[in-house]
């Protein structure tokens, strides 16, 4: 019973991130009820309508905005393990990649937006490259710099077995990082799911960031907080799969 208990645990994070989502709500209640202005509803009344927003459209945008979060956070993930593993391993590497990593951080990448919609259209590829392009750089150096902050020792035992690189890759390396890793994810797919937004508005028709925007154009403030809130919900629900993949994985962590 006490194993079941365990495994089921509800992670500290999510309970307070309930918490907030329910301060949130009561906060947004009060501010609609002293400022009585159709374009900040009541919440309740952009819940009363949730049901019939998903089955008149929204959920097809929802699922679209979904896809392109997902694909384009896992590229980046994949990306940025490669690139962090190499620079943080190889000191040669990280003199070749260090000054570019550095160079590239900084730079606005919403301002790449019109180079990347003439070099690769109006289409997916563009929605999913601007994802890429603003969280991997923030997760390589996360990597990167949780290889370097590894303890030598753990390499020692597989060392004297005669281990190969990629044994003390799989073995040391990967599980170290992994907290860290998850860290750093949930920070950016906030970030992506905010880029997405930006990047439906231009030359597309689905997607949250389009509906929210058609909603807004016609005065409909209901649909368009049902959307804003369908962006939170899809957030939150990436937030959840981050923590638990932690809560489970990372349980020596936690000791």
């Amino acid at each position: 019973m006490r194993t079941a208990k365990k495994i089921f645990r509800i992670p500290k994070s999510f309970k307070l991130l309930l918490i907030g989502v329910v301060a949130f709500n009561i906060t947004w209640w009060i501010f609609a009820m002293v400022f009585q202005n159709k374009a900040l509803p009541n919440p309740i009344d952009v819940y009363n309508i949730f049901p019939s927003t998903l089955s008149s459209g929204m959920m097809a945008h929802s699922l679209a905005s979904f896809k392109r979060v997902i694909a384009g956070t896992t590229i980046s993930l994949i990306i940025a393990i490669v690139l962090g593993l190499i620079t943080g391993l190889n000191k040669k590497a990280d003199r070749l990649l260090n000054p570019l990593l550095y160079l590239s951080y900084p730079i606005p990448k919403l301002a790449l937006l019109p180079i990347v919609m003439i070099l690769f259209g109006i289409g997916e590829t563009t929605k999913v490259i601007m994802i890429v392009l603003i969280i991997v750089f923030q997760l390589t150096i996360s990597i990167r710099d949780s290889v370097r902050n590894i303890n030598k020792e753990n390499f020692y035992v597989l060392t004297s077995l005669r281990a190969t690189k990629v044994q003390h890759i799989r073995h040391v390396v990967l599980p170290g990082i992994l907290p860290d890793m998850l860290s750093a994810l949930r920070v950016t797919v906030g970030i992506a799911t905010s880029v997405l937004f930006v990047t439906e508005t231009f030359g597309t028709d689905k997607g949250l960031g389009f509906y929210i925007v058609d909603a807004w154009m016609r005065i409909d403030y209901l649909s368009m907080y049902a959307g804003i809130v369908m962006i939170s919900i899809i957030g939150f629900l990436l937030f959840l799969i981050i923590d638990v993949t932690d809560t489970i994985f990372c349980k020596w962590n936690k000791l």
